[in-house]
């Protein structure tokens, strides 16, 4: 079977590396490290199709170094003690033929599977190579993340994509055989989302679809060859997003039903769990609120669970989580609340601190008045003083609405006995 054109073009050395001139250029901090063989454990992080495989590859290769890589999608704690052995049959501590480890999407392992590389880290056995799309500080413990140099990927810019369109069509040889000429790369770019690597597998379905000679690249064509074919992106593509995007408004409409079944299809299409389980915590707050604030909880330790969990029990947690959100009374009033009030601050600016609300730590400020008719609420019946909370030019302005649901209907009479008439609750 024909290996995609991503892979048949990939870079061995560095000279062919497009792109990351701040790590690999003439003056890059990875540059010497390389040259020199002498390269500490790393994590690459930075988004899809930016390279941090290939460049692994390259610097075990230009080092002289056996090169062992594990996926965290499909590995397990066995997976990675079997390659650590192997590692230590083959290298050492202070050998040049130290191993190199490389491991994609290392943010998916959980912390059990993380610690399990602790040791050979420590002790030199190999040298580990991460490469994550997510802020390490969050997703890789932090023994582990002490242990490796970070270093940051940038998405490819206008210039690296076009510049890897030209490197294909002149270094590859299928397409070398072609006659092909770039009219347009407006939608070749835009699709991308500076993406290397989608980029080419589009350029390569593109041309894959086209039966004519020369074939003639537009922006009408790639749509419309695209469209036809939105099965074959994976979950980084439009296809992934309106999966999940499905899922929530099934949460969001109270549907546990449509809520498992594009659960479902997440899992069985390998997302991160941490990804779907940070969905639902948005959800919990921006779409249930204050109508159940447990939901905020649960979906918080279903983060955490998930974290320490890993696949394949995730899912369980997962299912949980969604059901209960789905079937929880809903409120978006806080959600609408911060909304108003950011708008509100765009547009009256930085309104002064009424006096009796500003802090007075010195004898200049309480001379000013700061603090002054300040009404301290646990002195007054019912731990409440009527008082202004707000500026002055926008006093009386409502910004929460209660929602219409048996916890905010009460916090809505709460507040009319507090505030009467004030904001119109």
């Amino acid at each position: 079977m024909e290996a995609p054109l991503a892979e048949r073009i990939r870079p061995q050395q560095l000279e062919d590396y497009i792109s990351q001139l701040h790590l690999v250029g003439p003056s890059g901090s990875l540059t010497q490290q390389i040259s020199n063989g002498i390269v500490p454990s790393l994590i690459f992080w930075g988004p899809p199709g930016t390279g941090k495989t290939t460049l692994a590859q390259i610097i075990a290769q230009q080092s002289k170094r056996p090169f062992y890589i594990l996926s965290a999608i499909n590995s397990g704690v066995k997976d990675i003690r079997e390659v650590i052995d192997k590692a230590k049959q083959t290298g050492g501590l202070f050998t040049a033929r130290n191993p190199i480890l490389f491991i994609d999407e290392i943010h998916r392992f959980s912390k059990s599977q993380q610690d399990s590389l602790l040791a050979a880290v420590e002790k030199g056995w190999v040298t580990l190579i991460g490469a994550t799309t997510e802020n390490p500080s969050f997703e890789v413990i932090p023994a582990l993340l002490s242990r490796c140099q970070v270093y940051i990927l940038n998405a490819f810019s206008k210039q690296d994509l076009e510049a890897l369109l030209e490197r294909a069509m002149k270094t590859d040889e299928i397409l070398r055989t072609k006659k092909i000429k770039l009219k347009e790369t407006e939608a070749l770019l835009r699709l991308s989302g500076g993406d290397g690597r989608k980029l080419l597998n589009i350029f390569e379905l593109v041309i894959n679809a086209s039966p004519e000679s020369p074939v003639v690249i537009t922006n009408e064509k790639v749509f419309s060859i695209v469209q036809q074919n939105t099965v074959l992106y994976d979950k980084t593509g439009e296809q992934h997003y309106d999966i999940v995007s499905a899922f929530i408004k099934s949460m969001r409409g109270s549907d546990p039903n449509g809520a498992v079944y594009w659960l479902a299809r997440m899992i069985e299409g390998g997302e991160d769990v941490k990804f779907i389980a940070r969905r639902m915590l948005i959800l919990a707050s921006e779409d249930i609120g204050n109508a159940n604030p447990t939901a905020l909880v649960i979906a918080n330790n279903t983060f955490q669970a998930v974290s320490v969990i890993g696949n394949p029990e995730s899912r369980i947690i997962l299912s949980q989580c969604a059901v209960y959100l789905a079937t929880s009374p809903k409120s978006n009033a806080s959600y609408e609340a911060i909304g108003k009030a950011q708008q509100l601050v765009k547009q009256t600016g930085d309104l002064p601190v009424p006096l009796h609300l500003r802090n007075a730590p010195t004898k200049l400020m309480q001379e000013l008045g700061y603090g002054d008719d300040y009404k301290y609420a646990h002195s007054y019946d019912n731990n409440f003083a009527e008082q202004e909370f707000l500026p002055d030019a926008i006093r009386n302005t409502p910004l929460y609405v209660p929602g219409n649901n048996a916890r905010e209907n009460s916090t809505r009479e709460f507040l009319r006995n507090r505030w009467k008439d004030k904001y119109g609750y």
